[in-house]
């Protein structure tokens, strides 16, 4: 796949595009990017995607505030597993906002990116307010030469409706079984490993606090997870810990630390990367610390069972 983040700076060669914020790559928009690069192989054109760096929302309100299933830099990792030949990044701009669709069709997806077939998502809706919807897009296109297709609709057994929303929502209460399902991949996230309280190193539970890369990532629901712990290319069981830690006091602050199973190197400083698995019980004030330590010994052998 070729990330094109200057798009000003390159001519283009006429191809198939989609267009989105695809924030989460889940499986819907994975089933949108199949029908895409299907429509371009049989036009013998190039399939492309075109995204934007920063949430749209996020320049309409600066108040905003964005919470990402995928980071810019975990979105663009997603997309390359998809065989797409190009991504094009776009910088959203109020300038932007203000265009019309008939205005986005013919100054930017025809005129400078020289989309001939655009496969639009079943419910996605563009330009200034999201006023038209596909039967207006379809007929901008007629009049410009560009043909617009509505991407069939993506359908499960499931009884909800598959976004990225729901799959916030899922995080946001700790359903991460029924995250990773809607993604087709384990929810992640990517970090820092920063200095801590040292309690667990002295109960038996060393853990490895830590500081997420991107402030806007979104951060499961408070409790004890199963987690993969990867570093320097090696996977690890863990069991993970998002919470205030109230037996031990540590006041409102929220905290993210992770016990890695049999494992004792320093990786103060390093990055890590923490894969969810499934949440294994919420987070409670034990009577004792002897409690919470029997209660650990449980957690780890749960952890242990589920990966």
């Amino acid at each position: 796949m070729q990330i094109i983040s200057k798009p000003e700076e390159k001519n283009y060669s006429p191809c198939v595009a989609t267009v989105g914020f695809f924030d989460g790559l889940h499986v819907g928009h994975r089933f949108l990017i199949e029908e895409l690069k299907t429509i371009a192989a049989s036009q013998n054109l190039n399939s492309v995607v075109i995204t934007f760096s920063t949430h749209p929302r996020k320049v309409l309100h600066s108040e905003f505030q964005t919470q990402l299933i995928t980071t810019f830099s975990e979105k663009l990792i997603q997309l390359e597993s998809t065989g797409i030949d190009e991504c094009i990044v776009l910088d959203f701009t109020i300038e932007m906002a203000k265009l019309s669709a008939f205005d986005f069709l013919k100054l930017i997806l025809r005129d400078k990116f020289n989309v001939q077939t655009l496969l639009v998502g079943h419910d996605h809706r563009f330009g200034h307010n999201r006023m038209d919807g596909i039967n207006e897009y379809k007929q901008f296109g007629k009049e410009l030469g560009l043909n617009v297709i509505e991407a069939n609709y993506f359908s499960t057994d499931s009884d909800y409706h598959i976004s990225s929303s729901t799959i916030r929502s899922a995080i946001n209460t700790g359903d991460i079984e029924k995250a990773n399902r809607l993604l087709t991949y384990e929810y992640s996230i990517f970090g820092d490993v920063i200095n801590g309280f040292n309690v667990g190193k002295k109960i038996g539970f060393p853990t490895a606090n830590i500081k997420p890369e991107d402030s806007q990532k979104l951060i499961p629901a408070i409790g004890v997870y199963a987690v993969r712990v990867h570093w320097k290319n090696t996977a690890y069981k863990g069991m993970l810990n998002i919470g205030n830690r109230p037996t031990l006091n540590n006041g409102e602050n929220i905290s993210i630390e992770v016990h890695i199973i049999d494992f004792d190197t320093d990786i103060y400083s390093e990055k890590i990367k923490i894969d969810f698995i499934k949440k294994i019980r919420d987070e409670i004030k034990f009577n004792s610390v002897e409690e919470l330590v029997e209660q650990l010994h449980n957690d780890k052998q749960n952890v242990l069972n589920l990966i």
